[in-house]
């Protein structure tokens, strides 16, 4: 019998839900104690440390057995265990609970608590959207008859069913209904006779609520740049309806609006689109960048009021979207590889289940070779700051006591700050906010009604949504500019409470707005997690641009997929933890024993990810820095060798010097089986690092451990000893596909691989790495 981390699939007939109070590692070791029994995947069980209780699901083979494992719980707790039971025993002491499946894994506590809110003042005949997900049947037949169990009992109760969807692909399926209150209420409780009492019900959530954004202190727009002919797309927006009509947009936006949302959504709460279109294009305007070569695609998600439809699921909507896009006869914008969903499930934040949003962007990315980047989330309600007793106590704080007193509320709320669905998407890359903008100096001083929590570093801001993702991989994967994010003082008692201020002139990313007073060129200030997405979309499409500018049909010739997982390695190649920044949470979150070095980098993660992203720095080459970049495919057990070749002019240098790799790649993912992450990828430290370029891997990174449980590994070295260099020197890096975890993929799976070797200041590096490489037009450093 096989304890998996993961329902999704499984008959909750014959379920069995074993909570855990101690650790994973001890009860993996107690489970393997016990003949018969086997725990499938043991890291993606693995809890984040946050609040969450680990739980475990068993399937057994029927009726009998279930009733028996039961019987020996209950023999257990009675004390009276039978000669030859006792393996179970040591299991049994690492639980809190066991139980059937039942009514209390089909409604989350958080989900409860929405729906609370959402009934309070309401008649009992009204009606409340709702998603129930149903277990998924690979048996069509079976599939149907369930679900038509659940249309009778909703139907029964008065209430309608609005959209449905089943996708098998990543095992699927569910219902969009309106339940009058009086059920909901039942659902509230737990009921057996309720709705979630029913078999074929996985989970009943309320329905999608997007995340929102606001545009502040509203203007004529500046100069615009003019711009010639622009190639066709090669990277989509799914987001709200823009302003396609906009002065700074008119001509790069094609939009497709399959689902009919440009009608309801009036022009004046357009905002949403507008903003991520304009941030994409343009960046922000505050910087006077160029705008992308070529029109972005755009399918409105959202429609009035920036929300997201009320007659669909939005599983449904996105699947929709993207295969109009890539697949057919007739695919709207067949050269997509890069989607920007600066979007997210403010009513699903990730507890170490993956959301059917999130195992949809997994499926599509590797089918189809598509770069998913995804926003963190924003968290923006109220929390308390106790190192602060008044507004005047904050306000007059140095920038240290300000940034220990933030950092330590906020780490006080990890559990309550998690990220939003689909951010924990395997594949894609997640994108968090740190405190970053182009505002001038002058205009900094309007923001003075507000309090800059961290005014001396380089920090991700209090509303960004923290990490760990899927199977405690780390997660958001990068950091980029989501304006400096002020805090404004909203309540005092024995303490301050505080809540982000929201972007302005003072603190913002400046970007094209709905019309105002008549006017259609307006700009306005933008921030948080959703921008700093699409500047990340936007980092990614320039760093395709360069490509294309430099090895023409070498790289537009790749694959989808190929070019996808190398732009995936190259956008977060560059990202490293600020020093300011991991040093304070080392100090405040800790824990402070240099022994817990480990758990200290674990929390460390959670706030920074893999680190910030200087986008000039993901394009740009220098004289003393040279990046590679590879694409290839690894059959299952397999390497490849990649010769890094080391320049002369390096050797014999005492002087600070790095050598840093990022691996990418999309991996199968298989919803409701033993592994869901097949493809694990490595790369291979090679031996000679320490002795030959005297580098070796620095504490300010991920832990190696950590960095393994995704889509990404990166590993840096440096050092300040001079390099023995000799002759046509080349350093091999080695690329590994460890075992398949469950079934084993036979197929060769695309990867990309970025490196860098660098030393400041030595200014033939560059061109001495070219003409070993033989590359010709030379790349303009």
């Amino acid at each position: 019998m096989e304890l998996r981390a993961d329902p999704t699939a499984l008959a909750p007939e014959r379920l069995l839900v074993f909570e855990l109070r101690g650790s994973v590692a001890n009860f993996a070791a107690a489970i393997r104690r016990v003949p018969g029994l086997e725990l499938i995947d043991e890291e993606e069980l693995d809890g984040d440390g946050a609040g969450d209780n680990p739980v475990a699901y068993l399937m057994v083979p029927d009726a009998r057995a279930l009733k028996d494992i039961e019987g020996l719980w209950r023999r257990w707790t009675d004390g009276r265990l039978l000669h030859g039971e006792t393996p179970w025993r040591d299991v049994f002491s690492l639980l809190r609970v066991l139980r059937p499946w039942g009514p209390a894994d089909r409604v989350h506590d958080d989900d409860n608590d929405i729906l609370r809110e959402e009934i309070v003042g309401r008649a009992d005949d009204e009606l409340v959207a709702l998603e129930i997900e149903l277990v998924f049947r690979d048996d069509e037949r079976v599939a149907n008859r369930r679900e038509e169990d659940v249309r009778a009992a909703v139907m029964t109760r008065s209430g309608r069913i609005v959209s449905r969807s089943h996708i098998p692909d990543i095992a699927y399926h569910a219902l969009l209904v309106q339940l009058p209150v009086r059920s909901v209420s039942e659902i509230i409780e737990r009921s057996v006779s309720g709705i979630a009492g029913l078999e074929p019900v996985m989970s009943i959530r309320p329905q999608n609520l997007a995340s929102t954004i606001e545009l502040a202190d509203p203007a004529n727009i500046g100069p615009a740049v003019e711009v010639g002919w622009l190639g066709e797309p090669i990277l989509a927006l799914l987001d709200g309806v823009p302003v396609s009509r906009h002065p700074l947009l008119a001509r790069h936006l094609s939009v497709d609006d399959p689902f009919g949302l440009e009608p309801t959504a009036m022009v004046a709460e357009r905002r949403h689109g507008t903003a991520m279109a304009s941030l994409i294009v343009h960046g922000d305007r505050n910087r006077a960048e160029q705008p992308l070569p070529r029109r972005i695609h755009v399918v409105p998600v959202l429609g009035a009021g920036d929300a997201f439809p009320d007659d669909r699921l939005i599983v449904d909507l996105v699947h929709t979207a993207i295969t109009t896009l890539r697949d057919g006869r007739s695919p709207t914008a067949p050269s997509v590889l890069i989607v920007n969903l600066s979007l997210g499930d403010s009513r699903r934040p990730f507890h170490g289940r993956l959301s059917p949003w999130a195992r949809l962007l997994d499926r599509l990315a590797y089918h189809h070779g598509i770069l998913f980047l995804v926003s963190a989330g924003n968290v923006t309600k109220r929390f308390g700051v106790p190192a602060f007793t008044n507004r005047s106590a904050f306000e007059d704080a140095t920038g240290t006591e300000k940034a220990e007193g933030t950092l330590r509320a906020v780490a006080d709320l990890m559990g309550e700050r998690r990220l939003f669905a689909p951010a924990e998407t395997v594949n894609g890359v997640t994108v968090g906010a740190c405190n970053d903008d182009a505002v001038p100096p002058g205009h900094r001083a309007v923001a003075r009604a507000n309090v800059d929590p961290y005014p001396d570093l380089s920090m991700a801001n209090p509303s960004s949504s923290l990490g760990p993702g899927f199977a405690s991989s780390v997660k958001p994967d990068i950091l980029m500019p989501g304006a400096r994010e002020h805090l404004r003082v909203v309540g005092n008692h024995t303490h301050i409470d505080v809540t982000p201020a929201g972007a302005s002139r003072a603190a913002g990313l400046k970007v094209a707005a709905p019309p105002l007073d008549g006017r259609e060129d307006v700009e306005g200030y933008t921030g948080a997690t959703s921008a700093a997405t699409a500047l990340a979309s936007r980092t990614c499409h320039r760093i395709h641009d360069a490509l294309e500018a430099a090895y023409g049909d070498k790289f537009t010739a790749l694959p989808h997929l190929h070019r996808a997982v190398l732009l995936k390695a190259l956008l977060t190649h560059p990202a490293r933890w600020p020093d300011d920044a991991a040093a304070l949470i080392r100090s405040i979150v800790g824990p402070p024993d240099g022994r817990h070095h480990v758990r200290q980098k674990d929390n460390i993660r959670r706030f920074l990810g893999h680190g910030v992203v200087d986008g000039d720095e993901a394009i740009a080459c220098a004289a003393d820095r040279a990046t590679f970049w590879a694409t290839g495919t690894l059959e299952p057990n397999k390497i490849a060798t990649i010769s890094v070749p080391v320049p002369a002019a390096i050797g014999g240098q005492a002087r600070p010097h790095s050598l840093s790799a990022t691996l990418a790649w999309f991996t199968p993912v298989s919803p409701g089986r033993k592994s869901y992450r097949t493809i694990r990828m490595r790369l291979l430290e090679p031996s000679a690092l320490e002795t030959t370029l005297r580098v070796k891997a620095p504490a300010n990174q991920p832990d190696g451990n950590q960095t393994r449980r995704g889509t990404l590994f990166k590993r840096r070295w440096s050092g300040d000893r001079a390099p023995i260099v000799g002759p046509d020197m080349s350093i091999p890096l080695i690329v590994q596909r460890d075992p398949d975890q469950g079934a084993v993929v036979d197929e060769a799976v695309p990867f990309g691989l970025a490196v860098t070797l660098t030393m400041p200041g030595m200014i033939e590096l560059y061109e001495q790495v070219r003409q070993r490489l033989g590359i010709w037009p030379p790349v303009p450093a």
